[in-house]
């Protein structure tokens, strides 16, 4: 069965921010950008697009099928 995994620690890292300032810019706690990046939790597609307008990329760029 494929899973979303997703990119957003990769992109977080190149713009050099914390997961607090992350958290911050988008609206969430830190704790919902941990479980996000972990895989934990799935954002709403309000927040995944929050965040692939933030680092200006496609949704698909930072949220992809796997499996």
């Amino acid at each position: 069965m494929p899973i979303i995994k997703n990119n957003l620690k990769l992109y977080r890292v190149q713009e050099d921010l914390t997961q607090e300032q992350l958290a911050t810019i988008i609206g969430l706690s830190r704790e919902s950008v941990l479980f996000i990046e972990k895989g934990k939790h799935y954002p709403s597609i309000k927040i995944a697009m929050k965040f692939a307008r933030f680092f200006k990329v496609k949704v698909d760029d930072i949220f992809y099928w796997e499996g």
